[in-house]
């Protein structure tokens, strides 16, 4: 028996059900996330409707598409790296909130 669901705008389409509530209720246990039960009914369409767009991608024809990282042409923004001045120990502490020495002091995070 083929199970269909309706999906809200922007499908517009019935979807066949690829996944069922068990498969999500077995990975959301390896996991070890907790879905409410009032919860997996929706993750089920969810995850149906994201297979069935992949599906959509795969009809596709990309032969003459070069492989890209990104959509669009990034460039790098970070700045050339220049030697200049930097902070006096005392400025650079001057907003701590303890200091020691000319460090930093934090909480003790890791016991020994």
């Amino acid at each position: 028996m083929e199970v269909r669901i309706l999906l809200p705008e922007p499908f517009f389409t019935e979807v066949p059900v690829k996944i069922t509530a068990h498969d999500v209720v077995h990975v959301a246990r390896l996991a070890r996330l907790h879905i409410p039960d009032k919860e997996i009914e929706a993750m089920t369409g969810q995850l149906n409707a994201i297979l069935e767009y992949f599906e959509t991608l795969q009809e596709i024809n990309t032969t003459d598409i070069p492989p890209s990282t990104h959509a669009v042409a990034l460039t790098n923004a970070f700045r050339d790296d220049r030697c200049s001045p930097s902070l006096a120990p005392e400025e650079a502490l001057a907003n701590a909130p303890e200091t020691e020495q000319s460090y930093f002091k934090v909480p003790k995070i890791i016991e020994t």
